[in-house]
């Protein structure tokens, strides 16, 4: 029975977690009940290997761990967990699971007493693109680089130094103890750099495997893929096979030591790939402890970087991105992507996702594949949006609205009411210019537009989906779950409240109380809320300053235009309300910047108070706190543009007033829209300038300066560890910030589309350009990044959903409140008519004079009266006109809202509600009609998990079969000679 025991179990160089063994336990007892033999001896005999293996296996799982409190170190360190048994001896354990427990390699260190393992030095064998040891056969697998404290002749900071160097040579020395292989090699060009090569043997990673999850080949995929029609679409435009190859395609099954031989492991060297190496590299660092003080236990690399114990921690490219390595082993696949993906002239090419996803994991890869899916659909609407722009330019002469403007018998003679309490009277038609571009944008063609754009958010999500379903079955990320995810050092470090599992009604660590938990949010969410009221009293601010500019300008800037000739021929243009709208949306994107630079620390703050377990739980609540700000951030002051300016302004002789002092601003004659396409325009494209400035300039100028400080020369004798070393570091979030970057512009591009038309079209050129930027930025500028799993694009999705269904509202909201459509309407299909008009005709003729209100100038009050007394006398008035629909002075209901300011209201409403119900409808159905997979993919991933189990089941049968043959001839044996056992 031991000798049986020995084969089902053998003993591990590591120690395998205990939740695993007793799931094995229970396949390996079905696969046992399953397997049938002859006798009845035979069943006695399983039934006492059972109790023997239950025996066995029980040991195992009751082995108990205890977490004891955590406690601040004197020089600040988070990362810490203790425990201590009663003999007084230190060890490290681990926080139960969502879904089980498990004790992890990477916690068991060196017994206490035992000598630190020294790292082996060697020199560098001048060979630059070797990615192994020098013995030329252990790959590298990670670089920590340090600074060499023996080199430092300042006796300053002896302490510290020593410090660093016990804590290093402590978190080296429990590498080696977990099994890892370390290689210390002194840098090329600074004698005090030491860069220490990482190395995973197969064991190690076998086991490592296991602990994560990692889905791993078992059988070539025989199965035919049909292609969906997006990729027929696009197949033409990807890089030839013959330059990258097609990826191999297999039945994947989560990897388990004792079923290797269940997978297709044809090379030991090969079967794991660089991107997994690196991927269990970087897990064994981030645990693995490197000092002890008294009862507490500190662990993790990422605290050791923020200390300066090392300068960095990073997988090595696996070749220069301009130049082909020539090593036999090296794929080339950061010089594939450089001049396939990320270099200019290939800008026309779909991207190789899968060669990124390879390289830089499935994270990065779903990112590239939203981004590339978003431009493409981009083109149709950005297609759409041209053709309204042409429509409206080519229209803008030819409109009623303009001619009537620009009309010197009708514009010429209609003298408007001042703006402010010192601005002078003017004619209706100094806008001309301004109503022309007005036309531009509000126009039928717009209305069509924003409903179009309604109906296109939606496709564009719901095929999302679908696309982004068969990448998940592609990359094989269709059964990643959040249990699947370890959680973050961070987390485990400060586990010391014990409470109940609601899962499996077990006693787990947390690191906070349900009152902790509370508090903490309270405290995160009241911060949120206070940055956000910041931004809007920074809003409120930009108003004032819009409020005495417009005073400003319209008091000197005209009388500048009209005696300086050199300005004449600007006049037309050059209005008080554009001059004040420009200044204002340059003076709102700069405080937009400032905040975002402030708020963006303030939210990473909050976050790591907050303590989530996971990254995915980290990443999705930093993603909703920066989405509420930028929101507010980005969007306040073109809400505030479209639905509060000019509605609440009174009229001539009653105006309303902001703090008693500041006259609320009123829009041109046409509206605000034309104001709200400026700002739009500005903030759009000062974003897109910006960011590509932040994103090209300065990583790019950083690695000059680092090489300039540095003194690099040719690369010919640097090796790949030193060359990747002097690249920028791509930061903790990773691409967080470009995701969102590209979620505010989706905001741009679908909640105000109705006033600029445009818009996707400025998004769809920057996308384009940031496609490449991102890539060549990732491949040519950062170090490489640690590959991550994704099975999606996590928080970002429900965000996108959200801002399509508030654009329906947003998009109806402007063209009934904001722009001049409904008037028109109303208008045109009622007072045009009789009883309102002399004529029997439906027709636009006379809209202008029905849209504008009289005012008596002496019913102005001695406080607001104009002190513009010689314009008065040379145009020999007695009244003027304003924006809004009211009586005239006289009738017994004077300068009350008329009933044509009824029917506008009743229409803009019926309107409202008439287009957000189709719309909405619209969506459903289109949501509806278009499942989240498609069906095919549905039978295809049925099929693969059957044919996988099956597979799996079989060779345990078989397994199964090969070790109990042997007993199995015993026990034969035993029943042709039942004298054996008398005579033994």
């Amino acid at each position: 029975m031991k000798w049986l025991s020995d084969r089902l179990y053998p003993k591990n160089p590591l120690p395998t977690p205990p939740t695993l063994s007793k799931f094995r336990l229970e396949e390996k007892l079905h696969a046992l009940r399953s397997f049938s033999l002859c006798g009845f001896s035979k069943v006695l005999f399983r039934l006492r290997f059972i109790s023997v293996t239950c025996c066995i296996d029980f040991g195992r799982v009751c082995e108990g761990f205890k977490v004891a409190e955590m406690s601040e170190a004197e020089d600040n360190d988070i990362l810490e967990l203790d425990s201590e048994t009663e003999d007084g001896d230190v060890e490290m354990t681990l926080m139960t699971d969502v879904v089980y427990s498990e004790e992890l390699p990477t916690y068991k260190s060196m017994p206490k007493g035992q000598a630190v393992p020294k790292v082996e030095r060697s020199e560098f064998n001048g060979n630059p693109d070797s990615l192994f040891f020098n013995d030329g056969k252990r790959r590298i697998d990670f670089i920590l680089a340090y600074e060499d404290e023996s080199k430092n002749v300042s006796e300053k900071k002896g302490s510290v130094m020593r410090r660093r160097q016990r804590r290093r040579e402590f978190f080296e020395g429990s590498l080696m103890n977990l099994g890892v292989e370390l290689e210390a090699t002194q840098s090329v060009m600074d004698e005090k750099l030491i860069y220490v090569k990482v190395h995973m043997p197969f064991e190690v990673l076998c086991t490592y495997a296991e602990v994560l999850h990692i889905k791993l080949p078992i059988q070539p995929n025989d199965l035919a893929t049909e292609s969906s029609t997006y990729n027929c679409f696009t197949h033409h435009f990807y890089p030839s096979e013959d330059v990258i190859a097609k990826e191999p395609d297999f039945f994947t099954a989560p990897f388990r030591k004792d079923q290797l031989k269940c997978f297709c492991v044809k090379d030991r060297e090969q079967f794991f790939t660089p991107s997994m190496r690196s991927k269990m590299a970087y897990y064994i660092l981030s645990r693995a402890p490197y000092d002890i003080k008294g009862s507490m236990k500190k662990f993790g690399i990422s605290k050791l970087l923020d200390g300066g114990v090392y300068k960095a921690a990073y997988p090595l490219h696996d070749s220069r991105f301009n130049v082909k390595s020539k090593e036999p082993d090296c794929p080339n696949e950061r010089f594939l992507l450089y001049n396939e993906w990320a270099h200019p002239k290939s800008f026309y090419k779909m991207q190789p996702l899968d060669l990124i996803r390879k390289y830089f994991g499935e994270k990065i890869g779903i990112y590239f594949a939203w981004l590339g899916f978003y431009t493409i659909m981009l083109t149709l609407a950005a297609a759409v949006g041209l053709g309204c722009f042409i429509y409206g330019y080519t229209t803008r002469e030819s409109s009623t609205w303009s001619k009537e403007v620009c009309d010197p018998q009708i514009g010429g003679e209609i003298i408007m009411c001042p703006q402010c309490d010192i601005c002078p009277y003017w004619r209706l038609n100094t806008t001309c210019e301004s109503s022309k571009r007005l036309c531009i944008f509000d126009n039928y063609g717009t209305l069509v537009f924003a409903i179009f754009m309604s109906v296109w958010v939606t496709l564009f999500l719901e095929l999302w989906k679908r696309y982004q379903a068969e990448l998940e079955h592609d990359w094989d990320t269709v059964e990643f779950l959040q249990q699947e995810e370890q959680p973050r050092p961070e987390y485990e470090a400060k586990c010391i409240y014990d409470r109940v599992n609601p899962v499996t009604q077990e006693k787990e660590k947390v690191p906070h109380t349900a009152c902790g938990k509370c508090m903490r949010l309270s405290c995160g969410i009241s911060t949120v809320l206070f940055w956000i009221l910041l931004i809007i009293a920074s809003v409120v601010g930009v108003i004032v300053y819009r409020l005495a500019m417009f005073i400003i300008f319209s008091t000197k800037l005209r009388n500048k235009l009209k005696y300086t000739k050199e300005l004449e021929p600007f006049k037309e243009y050059v209005t008080p309300q554009m001059a004040t709208s420009i200044t204002a949306s340059i003076i709102s994107f700069i405080i937009i910047m400032i905040l975002n630079n402030f708020y963006e620390k303030v939210a990473i703050w909050i976050t790591d108070f907050e303590l989530p377990r996971t990254k995915t739980e980290y990443e999705n609540s930093l993603t909703l706190k920066m989405f509420l700000f930028q929101f507010v951030n980005y969007y306040s002051s073109c809400f505030y543009i479209a639905f509060f300016k000019g509605k609440v302004v009174g009229y001539p002789g009653e105006p309303v007033y902001w703090f008693g002092a500041f006259r609320n601003e009123e829009c041109d004659p046409g509206g605000c829209l034309t104001e709200l396409t400026t700002q739009l325009s500005i903030i759009m494209t000062g974003k897109a300038v910006w960011n590509n400035i932040q994103e090209v300039l300065m990583p790019w100028v950083k690695n000059l300066m680092f090489r300039h400080c540095t003194q690099v020369g040719s690369e010919k004798v640097i090796p790949r560890w030193e060359q990747d070393y002097q690249l920028q570091s791509i930061g903790k979030l990773g691409l967080f910030y470009e995701y969102l970057e590209m979620v505010i512009q989706f905001g741009f591009v679908t909640l105000f589309v109705a006033s600029f038309p445009l818009a996707p079209l400025l998004a769809l050129f920057n996308n384009l350009c940031e496609i490449r930027v991102d890539a060549w930025k990732i491949t040519t500028q950062f170090r490489r990044i640690v590959p991550e799993k994704a099975q999606d694009i996590g928080a970002w999705q429900p965000i996108l959903q959200g801002v399509a269904i508030l654009a329906v509202a947003t998009n109806a909201a402007i063209i009934a409140f904001t722009s001049d459509m409904i008037p028109r309407l109303v208008y045109y299909w009622a007072f045009s008519v009789s009883p309102y008009s002399d004529g029997s005709d439906h027709t636009m003729t006379g809209f202008i004079n029905s849209s504008l209100s009289v005012f008596n100038i002496n019913h102005f009050s001695v406080s607001n009266k104009t002190a513009d007394n010689t314009t008065l006398n040379v145009l020999n008035i007695a009244t003027c006109r304003y924006r809004d629909f009211r009586h005239p002075p006289g009738h017994p209901n004077q300068y009350e809202y008329s009933v044509y300011y009824w029917h506008v209201i009743a229409a803009k409403l019926a309107f409202m509600i008439v287009v957000e119900h189709i719309v909405y409808f619209t969506k459903f159905m289109l949501s509806y009609m278009i499942p989240d997979v498609p069906e095919a993919l549905k039978e295809q991933i049925k099929r693969e998990r059957y044919l996988t189990q099956v597979i799996l089941h079989e060779t345990n049968i078989k397994h199964f079969k090969e070790l109990m043959k042997p007993v199995a001839d015993n026990l034969q044996d035993e029943i042709e000679d039942p004298e054996l056992d008398l005579r033994l």
